[in-house]
């Protein structure tokens, strides 16, 4: 008997599959966040006005944050290409729930990165850096991590299935490397211009590597920062929220009516 959970981990076996099939896009994937990681920690962690180690410490966290938002670009390439490869058309045409392939793409993508995380922490560890919190909250912290995920490939999913072409979809997802950048990410809020800071600030990244870095107790929050920052467990778990509420919907809706 067909049902969404049926179906859905139909789904999930062919992501993985496809994935499986896919080695040198697994391996770019995986090895682009650890060379970041590392110029970031070892060449501009000398620029700053943080120490090396302590930066370090900041940077961990937020490198993992950065790596988790790339959802949006791996859910828009995934799903542009079925759309325009005509794999969703042959979807749509057998007695299965529309919610399953979206939603199918976006748990496997979520295991890819529950599994893909790992590395960069261990080169984390080797970096010097620690989780200075208890286990509880750093598994929180993981748990967070991985929920963001989720969000941030809702929305690519969306995206994918909204675009014009596979290669509208990759400058698209391409330009979605400038997110972090304009976060707390990599370096702290508190010397950018007033307007900047404040994009910032509202940057659902800047929330949720804030809770990530108090959470595993490498960094305090900001008192004087914007509501999300400030208060960053809450504000990460409204913008998760927010963005699966607004999008997992939409998806599922373009999805079953082919726009």
């Amino acid at each position: 008997m067909s049902t969404p959970v049926v179906d859905g981990a139909a789904v999930l076996v062919r992501n993985l599959q496809r994935i499986r099939h896919a080695p040198a896009i697994t391996v770019m994937t995986q090895t682009m966040p650890i060379v970041f990681l590392l110029f970031f920690g070892y060449v501009f962690g000398s620029a700053l006005a943080m120490p090396g180690a302590e930066y370090r410490a900041f940077l961990v966290p937020g490198m993992l944050v950065a790596t988790v938002a790339n959802g949006v670009m791996t859910g828009m390439f995934g799903a542009a290409q079925d759309v325009h490869r005509g794999v969703t058309d042959r979807f749509r045409t057998l007695p299965m729930s529309r919610s399953a392939v979206p939603a199918g793409q976006a748990v496997a993508d979520l295991l890819m990165t529950a599994a893909g995380l790992v590395p960069l922490l261990l080169v984390g560890v080797a970096m010097g850096w620690r989780v200075e919190g208890g286990w509880p909250a750093a598994a929180g912290a993981f748990g967070l991590l991985l929920l963001f995920r989720f969000a941030a490939t809702w929305v690519g999913i969306l995206l994918g299935l909204a675009s014009r072409s596979e290669e509208a979809a990759g400058q698209l997802g391409g330009a979605t490397f400038m997110l972090p950048l304009l976060s707390n990410a990599y370096i702290p809020t508190d010397g950018m211009p007033g307007w900047l800071r404040t994009l910032a600030e509202w940057n659902p990244i800047s929330a949720v590597a804030t809770a990530v870095r108090d959470l595993f107790g490498n960094a305090p929050v900001p008192q004087d920062a914007a509501w999300p920052v400030a208060h960053p467990v809450a504000g990460s778990l409204m913008w998760c929220a927010l963005l699966i509420g607004v999008c997992a919907p939409l998806a599922v809706r373009r999805y079953a009516r082919g726009e």
